[in-house]
């Protein structure tokens, strides 16, 4: 079993950066697939980055690309999404998942652990 504690989020101003992390439990970590996923109020769920287990590949969602960058440190057991130019539109509390399977990393619905949230804020 994995758990999965997030930080770093806050209150900040567009285009300032921002920089997450997800540390997490277990030895398994790096066994792990990672992703981050982002809620705003009203809205789903959505996939904003993942990383494979190895830290080789990276996927993001358009709307990120460019902006954001995941990383890992499977040493410190940690997840990282480096949040740059900020948007009020990145409003949202952002969480951390991990999954077994290294693949299909845009659905929620396939992680098996999930993170508590961090909340992160962009005023206009």
């Amino acid at each position: 079993q994995v758990q999965l504690v997030e930080s770093g989020g806050g209150l900040v101003q567009a285009g300032v950066s921002l920089r997450l992390s997800c540390a997490a439990s277990g030895r398994t970590f790096s066994s792990y697939a990672m992703g981050w996923f982002r809620q705003a109020p009203g809205k789903e769920r959505e996939f904003v980055a993942a990383i494979n287990w190895s830290g080789t590949r990276t996927y993001y969602a358009d709307s990120v690309k460019g902006r954001f960058t995941i990383s890992r440190d499977n040493a410190k057991y940690t997840v990282y999404l480096e949040l740059t130019s900020l948007k009020p539109a990145d409003t949202a509390v952002y969480y951390c998942a991990a999954k077994a399977l290294q693949s299909n990393y845009y659905s929620p619905a396939l992680y098996d652990y999930w993170g508590q949230g961090t909340q992160v804020t962009v005023s206009s």
